[in-house]
């Protein structure tokens, strides 16, 4: 089975996924962060058996381990792709993760919150994913009644997330406008739909790959679909900018366009050694060529997918030993060589 990340959306190629995620606590325990060990373990014990038929509910195969017991390289793998975050990384105490085969749909069990479930897709999908989050969120709130204020809404771990207790996220990719002198005031502004966007990969020309995510910067006062809807709005409106910009660079600078996009295409193919730096960014350049039709590969391919996968901890997973930085560079290019189309 394909996992999420490994799907191509070519109705917006300028969005890279969306995401819809929940945090819930079960009424019955006290917030993880004031659990003691042996309550954590017995929660987290009592929350996996209680969703045991999540596949036949679900019709689709799902795996359950404690984070604990998972080895560390797997744990940072898991965050690198996004289905866990550095807190339940580096988290003590007793946790789970219940995880679909294709890592669209994770259940965090005692992370910063008692149940934080995430669901993601490529393109964007926020609607079609929130209808789905609210199903599954309806199963478990009938086994575990949530902690629940009627004034307030869902009581959460962080004040920042009472009220829905949901993010919506979009992951989009803007490599002309992220270069203008313009976008960083074009980011301070989205704020005005209530949106934030933050780099996925560092902060400024420090974000190799142009990747950014814009996500509700508030849970409280807003419905869930009304939260959806202002995300999807900001990110329809940046990628349309997006592809503004690119429209123009086309018709005025088309072969100094192409050059780019076929000397970074030719490093990625043909390079023995390769940095993660420089791999975003010429990862970059060949997706945004392919979108603009500059270059025609001879297979479909999600370039995010090489993104993911020439991450640290990934790279090591396909590796039958531990790897050194300099080995972590020849493995990455082997790595990209191997997964990159021919040309048309």
């Amino acid at each position: 089975m394909l996992r999420w990340f490994e799907k191509t959306d070519e109705k917006r190629p300028g969005v890279i996924s969306s995401r819809i995620r929940l945090v819930r606590n079960w009424e019955e325990y006290k917030f993880p962060a004031m659990l003691g060990t042996q309550e954590s373990e017995e929660m987290v014990r009592r929350l996996e058996f209680g969703l045991k038929d999540l596949s036949e509910v679900e019709g689709r195969k799902y795996e359950y381990a404690m984070l604990e017991e998972l080895e560390e390289l797997d744990r940072a793998a898991l965050r690198e792709r996004r289905i866990i975050n550095r807190a339940a990384v580096e988290k003590k105490a007793p946790a789970g993760i219940i995880l679909s085969e294709d890592e669209d749909t994770s259940i965090l069990l005692n992370g910063d919150d008692h149940i934080r479930l995430q669901l993601l897709s490529s393109g964007l999908h926020l609607e079609e994913l929130w209808e789905r989050a609210d199903a599954l969120d309806d199963y478990i709130n009938e086994r575990f009644p949530y902690a629940f204020d009627d004034r307030y809404g869902y009581l959460t771990s962080f004040p920042t997330n009472v009220g829905t207790g949901m993010r919506a996220s979009v992951v989009v990719h803007l490599p002309m406008l992220s270069s203008g002198r313009k976008f960083p005031a074009l980011i301070a502004d989205m704020s005005r739909f209530g949106t934030a966007v933050r780099g996925v990969y560092g902060e400024g020309e420090e974000n190799f790959g142009s990747l950014y995510e814009i996500s509700n910067q508030k849970t409280l006062g807003q419905s869930e679909k009304e939260i959806a809807d202002v995300v999807t709005k900001a990110a329809i409106q940046l990628t349309n900018q997006e592809m503004t910009v690119r429209k123009m660079s086309l018709q005025r600078r088309r072969l100094e366009r192409e050059d780019e996009v076929y000397k970074s295409y030719g490093v990625l193919k043909y390079a023995r050694r390769l940095t993660a730096r420089d791999g975003m960014i010429f990862l970059s350049q060949v997706m945004a060529g392919a979108a603009d039709g500059l270059l025609v590969m001879k297979e479909p391919c999600s370039i995010y997918r090489l993104m993911l996968g020439l991450q640290p901890a990934n790279l090591q997973k396909i590796s039958d030993r531990p790897l050194s930085k300099e080995e972590l560079d020849i493995a990455r290019a082997e790595f990209i060589r191997g997964e990159l189309p021919d040309l048309e």
